[in-house]
């Protein structure tokens, strides 16, 4: 779909048109895009830079629906814009959305090469999984959108421009400038919504709501901005690596963590009781590996329903609801859990709590090293994809950047794991466990019946 580009000069009309106020502050291009500057001296006072009108924040509480439809929306907008007004009906949004880039560097974008360079990292399984569900959202709004008279005219008759490409936009559009906004939850917030990132002590504004219900620029307590000074935001200095190339398209320059990744886990194909299990577990399969202070941490609610088997006292029943549905249950020792993710909590009462955490330690150390080996076998492709592939300098800054932060958390979580590992082995109920199946294991070899 063609899409109208409008200078970013050509802002300051519609913020003035649509009431949103600017103190002090101009948005204009910078070295990283559109920005916002400050145009005169801010001392150390908290000084609300902007206010943009609550109607004109786009979020669920005024869509009263999820993601998908404001996707719609947005995509609604850009249809109206293309077609000269001739579907949908005006408003701001229509022309807020001729200020965004044309092009949004997130990797829903990337080229098949530039891709390539994300084998082995974590990020190559989410966005192969987001790309898919693009495409199934967009096989889906066409299956059920063809028989609109409009719909059929604008977007899928011969012709037309509708594309996946189109999808993956607003996508972006939306995902790299929602903000969690303060009583209001993700939303995307014109104007606000052009401020770029700043980490730490260099973020020099924080967004907030008013008692109206208007999203606000606030400048942090204690920062002084000169005219001229970019005044920036925080896009979530939690945030890891992989979600920042994920949700941005960017790492910052200064970066030395990975800070967190996510690494998926599948039940063995042996185990009798899997099924039950994948039906049961409500959790991402996978689990959670973050920095914090000199070590490397896990967290993970399915790796325990992973972990633990009918022998141990794991059971399921099926049950019926009131609505007559049928519904599986997760039952410990012949007692419900209905909430799995106290079932942690549960298996650490148990005396087999230490034969329980060993299990899930060689999972995760079984995984990781399972990672780092698609990585590292993957570092000769990477440099003849540098060398001759069709790759742009930031994808591929992106990516290399990813790949030795991500590998050195994973080295690192590879070493806690065998200390931890061989602190449990010496657990006195990891050795009362072993005997017993030693024990077993000869029974069994004495059997000649």
């Amino acid at each position: 779909m063609k899409r109208e580009s409008w200078a970013i000069d050509q802002l300051l009309p519609w913020t003035q048109l649509n009431n949103v106020e600017l103190n002090g502050i101009a948005i204009a291009e910078g070295v990283h895009g559109s920005g916002i500057f400050a145009t005169r001296d801010f001392l150390d006072e908290e000084q609300i830079l902007m206010t943009v009108p609550q109607q004109l924040v786009l979020s669920l509480e005024n869509v009263w629906t999820a993601r998908g439809a404001i996707l719609i929306i947005l995509l609604l907008q850009l249809t109206h814009n293309t077609t000269n007004g001739t579907v949908g009906v005006a408003n701001p949004f229509c022309q807020y959305l001729k200020f965004l880039p044309r092009e949004i560097p997130l990797p829903t974008f990337w080229s098949e090469d530039e891709r390539a360079l994300l084998v082995g990292t974590s990020l190559e399984a989410a966005l192969e999984a987001k790309l898919k569900t693009l495409d199934r959202e967009f096989d889906f709004l066409r299956e059920n959108t063809t028989d609109i008279e409009w719909c059929k005219q604008h977007w899928w008759s011969a012709g037309s421009e509708l594309s996946i490409d189109d999808w993956r936009y607003v996508d972006a559009a939306y995902r790299s400038r929602a903000l969690d906004l303060p009583g209001t939850g993700h939303a995307t917030v014109p104007c606000i919504d052009m401020a770029n990132h700043a980490a730490g002590e260099e973020t020099s504004a924080v967004y907030e709501t008013d008692s109206n219900g208007n999203a606000i620029l606030v400048l942090r307590a204690g920062k002084r901005v000169k005219a001229g000074d970019e005044v920036t935001i925080t896009y979530g200095d939690e945030k890891g690596a992989c979600e920042m190339i994920f949700s941005y398209g960017f790492l910052e320059e200064d970066r030395a963590l990975a800070k967190e990744l996510f690494l998926d886990l599948d039940i063995p194909d042996d185990d009798p009781l899997r099924m039950a299990k994948k039906a049961a577990s409500k959790s991402p399969p996978g689990f959670r590996l973050f920095a914090r202070d000199e070590t490397v941490e896990w967290e993970s609610d399915f790796v325990w329903l992973l972990c633990i088997n009918e022998e141990d006292g794991l059971d399921f029943q099926l049950r019926q609801t009131s609505e007559g549905e049928t519904q599986i249950c997760v039952c410990w020792k012949e007692r419900e859990v209905p909430d799995l993710t106290k079932f942690r909590d549960l298996l650490e009462k148990d005396s087999r709590w230490d034969v329980f955490r060993l299990r899930a330690i060689t999972t995760l150390q079984s995984r990781v090293e399972a990672q780092l080996v698609r990585l590292n076998r993957s570092d000769e492709d990477v440099r003849k994809i540098q060398e001759y592939g069709d790759i742009r300098a930031d994808p591929e800054a992106s990516a290399v950047e990813l790949r030795d932060l991500e590998e050195t958390l994973m080295l690192t979580a590879y070493q806690s794991f065998e200390i931890s590992k061989h602190e449990l082995f010496g657990s006195d109920a990891v050795q009362a466990y072993l005997r017993r199946v030693q024990s077993r294991e000869a029974d069994d070899g004495d059997d000649f019946s």
